[in-house]
């Protein structure tokens, strides 16, 4: 056995003792090599063969290049000047069959392009790529929004099934699923393809028809990639996840067969797809979610304090534990604060069905005490609390947006401020992990601010209030419940997440050489910071979209044991051979690291 496939036997042991035995001595009995064919074999679909496919699909069949190949081929042309004015636009990023929103992690993976990309226009097209990969025993990858962390939308020598151009949405007045008649009340929905942008659906429901969607914070995520990975928004302590509001979506499942699910036909599948990970049931076409009515008011509290010692701010962080506990944890607030290195608290939180009056007063008594400390605390960016209209929230003039600046795009298509330092980044380490409500009462609290103040002695802490269910409705929790993503979700108050990384590192992308000595140590840093929360909080859970790379305990920390073994069944029923693969999906430990070849069989 060689060391790599010794390692990452390893990494699954700490999961295993919960799989039944007799399904492992199946797996074990079983075992054969399966090898998907790449380009250099001789198994590899002639060129007549991909003519057939090109034709099949309207000629939206290309071969791939790489997103800066021409910068590597001619750094001085005008092809790679053109492509560096947009290096930071994150749209024209995932207008390219070669791109990804970030550009790679360190000695995990790095964007490399699929031999060809199929462009899919209807679920029809989506079913002869899908065909022709079983068929010819081809690497399979989807991609829609291309923002996967984890890379699970890139694979090199592999089809791409690429739905960007996909991306009709559609508003319903009084929808019902399919086979649910009778049995559901028709509800206000939306209808969206699954090239669609979070942007394009807040255009539609929100700016133009004044309802409101759960959906995801950043603008350019694909719509049903978030859906699958359960997906949290700004507002998801009020509105619950992106995943339960799903209706119905429709689905090209490994076989090619085109199905409409929801929980009158397929439950199992339904099911799966909320939240049991991108890329692992089918390719997902379209999707139908429940649309909200539009509170009057989105507006936030915003700020940085700087503390003038470790003990001023030991005192500031256990200060903000109490006032979140006390008076924020409820449905009106959410996303975010960053504990820094430098000893200082940024504030970036926002709110819903708050009037401006009434933001100012919830942050009034926090910002007045940081206001009577002097001696103790030092306001680099003003403290404020205040709310606008919110069918203006995605407006992109007169707010924290960046518009598009292509002609011939969308005028409403515009990215947060504070997601640009996320565009193309090149990532050293990322981690997340799930933080209990049970921290937050009073016994507790001294615990979680320690370990708050540990941790931000090694790297800037992040937490995501938004991304935990604590202090939602009881009908916000329970519905979460139902879908695939880890119960744990329902019960923290907040996930953190711990990553670092630097500027754009595509292939093909003239820069000085990565120091991979400080690049390393950062990645250490992420590791031993996460490690000062994981003490308080053993069995939390992480969150499958914004995660660790290298997590060894990966099934049991996205979803749960249970949860685990019920979407190993879904993935056997409607995947048997493997078909779809990405990275810590479920059945990839079935497969050699990079997909290409099966080292179990159930």
């Amino acid at each position: 056995m060689r060391k790599r496939d010794l390692l990452r036997l390893g990494a699954a042991l700490p999961v295993l003792s919960f799989f039944p035995q007799r399904l492992l001595a199946k797996s074990v009995a079983s075992q054969r090599a399966m090898r998907r064919v790449r380009p250099s074999d001789q198994g590899w679909p002639n060129v007549t063969s991909w003519e057939m496919l090109r034709d099949a699909v309207g000629g939206n069949l290309y071969e791939v290049k790489p997103l800066f190949g021409a910068c590597a081929q001619e750094p001085q042309g005008a092809a790679c000047a053109e492509a560096m004015k947009y290096l930071g636009n994150p749209f024209w990023i995932g207008d390219q069959a070669g791109g990804t929103e970030v550009s790679g992690w360190l000695n995990a993976w790095t964007p490399a392009p699929s031999a060809f990309a199929l462009a899919a226009r209807s679920a029809s097209d989506v079913a002869a790529g899908v065909n022709f990969a079983r068929e010819n025993k081809l690497r399979l990858v989807v991609k829609g929004g291309g923002h996967s962390y984890l890379g699970t939308s890139n694979a090199p020598d592999s089809l791409l099934i690429w739905t960007r151009y996909m991306n009709k949405v559609t508003l319903r007045d009084r929808f019902v699923a399919q086979g649910c008649e009778g049995k559901s009340a028709p509800v206000p929905a939306v209808t969206a393809e699954a090239g669609a942008m979070w942007i394009d659906l807040y255009n539609a429901v929100t700016t133009q028809a004044g309802r409101y969607v759960q959906g995801g914070g950043c603008t350019t995520v694909g719509v049903a990639g978030l859906i699958q990975s359960c997906g949290f928004g700004s507002f998801s302590k009020a509105f619950g996840t992106v995943a339960s509001g799903l209706l119905e979506a429709e689905i090209v499942t490994a076989d090619g067969v085109v199905r409409t699910i929801n929980q009158c036909t397929n439950p199992d599948l339904f099911w799966a797809i909320k939240g049991g990970g991108g890329g692992s049931w089918g390719v997902v076409t379209k999707v139908t979610l429940r649309t909200h009515d539009l509170p009057e008011f989105f507006g936030g509290g915003f700020g940085l304090i700087k503390a003038q010692s470790d003990e001023a701010f030991r005192k500031l962080i256990a200060r903000f534990v109490d006032f979140y506990a006390e008076t924020l944890l409820n449905p009106y607030w959410g996303e975010q604060i960053t504990i820094g290195t430098d000893n200082s608290l940024k504030i970036s939180m926002v709110c819903q069905g708050l009037d401006a009056q009434q933001a100012k007063q919830v942050w009034q008594p926090f910002f007045d005490w940081i206001g009577a400390l002097p001696n103790d605390f030092s306001v680099s960016e003003r403290l404020r609390a205040g709310a606008i209209p919110a069918r203006k929230w995605w407006e992109v003039d007169g707010n924290s947006m960046v518009r598009d600046p292509r002609e011939g795009v969308p005028a409403f298509h515009g990215w947060w401020k504070g997601d640009q330092d996320q565009v193309g980044a090149f990532l050293h380490g990322y981690d997340s992990l799930w933080l209990p409500a049970s921290l937050l009462q009073k016994n507790q609290r001294s615990r979680l601010s320690e370990a708050l103040f540990a941790a931000s002695r090694k790297k800037d802490v992040g937490l995501h209030f938004n991304k935990g269910l604590a202090g939602a409705s009881a009908d916000v929790r329970a519905a979460a419940r139902q879908t695939a993503t880890n119960p744990s979700a329902a019960d923290a108050f907040a996930l953190m997440i711990i990553a670092g990384g630097e500027r754009p590192s595509y292939p093909g992308l003239s820069r000085p050489p990565m120091d991979r000595e400080a690049a390393l140590k950062d990645a250490r840093a992420i590791e031993q910071a996460a490690a000062e929360l994981r003490r308080i909080a053993p069995n939390g859970g992480s969150y499958v979209s914004e995660s660790n790379y290298f997590n060894r305990a990966w099934q049991k920390e996205y979803w749960g044991q249970s949860n685990y073994r019920r979407l190993q069944a879904v993935k056997k029923n409607y995947d048997p051979d493997g078909l779809f693969f990405v990275h810590n999906g479920v059945g990839s430990e079935e497969w050699s690291e990079d997909g290409f070849v099966r080292v179990a069989r159930r």
